[in-house]
Parts: C-alpha cells; sequence; structure tokens
C-alpha cells in the first residue's frame, strides 16, 4: 500500500468522513488521482465513495476497522505469518490484524488451513486458492461478522492446532487481555482449549486499555506479536510472565 493510500486512511480514521476535492488538496494531487485512489482502497473494503466524499466503512466492523493504522496492522500481522508454515493447519479468531494476517497467509503460504469463527475472514480470503478455511459453527454476531456460542466450543473440540492467533480490545497489569464482548471472549477461551499456543497479535497502543472480559488466558502458553511502541518495562513485565514478545 502507498504512502497516499495510507494517508488516505489516518485522515479518514481522524475525520471519518472527507470531501474529494479537500483530499486533493491535502495531498497535493488531482481529484482525479485521488478518485483512482479511493477506488483501490474501495476494493479492499477500506472506504467508500458516496457524492464527492470518501468515507470509513462501518467502523463497527472489521472491515472498518481495518482502515485505522492499517499499515501498522500489516507489519504485525507480517510478522506474525512468519509462524505458519506451508501446509499447516492453524485457527484464527476475529479482528483486523488477524484478518490481515489471514490475508498475508493466502498471499504468500502454500496449502493452509484456517479454522476461524470469523465470517468476515473466510469472505476476506475467498479469492486466494492458496487456503482452504473451516468456519466454526455457532450464533452470528453481524457486526463484528463472527460467530459465538456454545457450537463454537463444541465445533472447536474438533480440531488441535499448534497455534491460535486472537486479537484483543485491551490489556491491564494484574488482569490480563481482555476483550469487548462477553460472548466472544467465551469463544476465544473455546478455541484456545484447541491450541499447543496462543498468539496475540495487537497494536501496542491496546496496552493500558480497560475493555470489560477478561479473556483467561493463563493456562495457555503465550506470545505476543506487536509493534515497536510497546513500553520496555512492560515487555519485560509480559515476558517475565511467560510470555514470549516478537516485534514487528
Amino acid at each position: 500500500m502507498s504512502k497516499r493510500d495510507n494517508a488516505i486512511l489516518e485522515m479518514l480514521s481522524a475525520e471519518r468522513k472527507i470531501e474529494v476535492a479537500r483530499l486533493s488538496n491535502r495531498l497535493g494531487v488531482s481529484e482525479v488521482t485521488v478518485r483512482k485512489d479511493l477506488d483501490g482502497l474501495q476494493s479492499k473494503g477500506l472506504v467508500q465513495r458516496i457524492h464527492g466524499f470518501a468515507t470509513l466503512t462501518n467502523p463497527n466492523d472489521v472491515g472498518g476497522r481495518l482502515a485505522y493504522h492499517y499499515e501498522e496492522k500489516r507489519r504485525i500481522a507480517s510478522v506474525a505469518a512468519t509462524l505458519v508454515q506451508n501446509g499447516d493447519t492453524v485457527m484464527i479468531e476475529s479482528g483486523s490484524c488477524c484478518a490481515l494476517l489471514a490475508r498475508e497467509l493466502a498471499d504468500n503460504k502454500e496449502d493452509v488451513t484456517i479454522v476461524t469463527n470469523s465470517a468476515f475472514i473466510a469472505s476476506y480470503v475467498r479469492d486466494s486458492r492458496h487456503v482452504q478455511v473451516t468456519l466454526l459453527g455457532g450464533t452470528y454476531q453481524r457486526d463484528s461478522q463472527v460467530m459465538v456460542g456454545p457450537l463454537v466450543h463444541t465445533c472447536a473440540a474438533e480440531f488441535y492446532v499448534d497455534r491460535l492467533f486472537i486479537g484483543t480490545d485491551g490489556w491491564i497489569d494484574g488482569v490480563g487481555f481482555m476483550s469487548s464482548d462477553q460472548m466472544r471472549a467465551e469463544a476465544v477461551r473455546a478455541m484456545a482449549a484447541s491450541a499447543s499456543e496462543v498468539v496475540l497479535v495487537t497494536e501496542s497502543e491496546k496496552f493500558g486499555l480497560r475493555s470489560a472480559v477478561p479473556l483467561r488466558l493463563s493456562n495457555s502458553t503465550l506470545r505476543v506479536v506487536t509493534d515497536q511502541g510497546i513500553d520496555e518495562d512492560l515487555r519485560h513485565h509480559l515476558e517475565q510472565s511467560g510470555a514470549q514478545i516478537m516485534l514487528a
């Protein structure tokens, strides 16, 4: 993705809706060039063009959240993808970093099977012949486009994989990683029981954010893939607790 694309996404993340003419002025390029850039971003499901304006897609769904710090998330996903080899079967939970990880696997790996409760991820990589997706059953949450509920637990129990990749909505010292949704947290726990290792893929800004539901991953072998902005003391704390840290 070009620097101009990233600049457009950062501006839209801050302002949500911007006139094409204003984008043209701020970027120093023609409106024709901006429209071409927006067409490319729209094809990736990141923005929408509406009557002379550009907007983010629904900020409550995964596609909308992809636009926020896109390049940072893509780098995290790229590092996380190095943990997956051709022919592997992995579990991937929902989230924007997780979606970009699935895209990395689809574009750069061969014969990978992705077991996921995310309908968004299943759709996001549907064009790839290099990954096969197994979608876990459950109750469908519309905004997050994810399956939750007891059926996720039943389906996940039919698998055992080396790694489960998950996102997080926050981390608080003494509590650990957290989710904003109880049903999604339960789905994460169910999937974690079917994996040798849980890999958190998240931006460093999530550390220190409080959310409602602890993920309770203390029984899992934990690895964290994040960006260079993580506080050094926090990194040391996580390592002391047994987590392995990888920086993008």
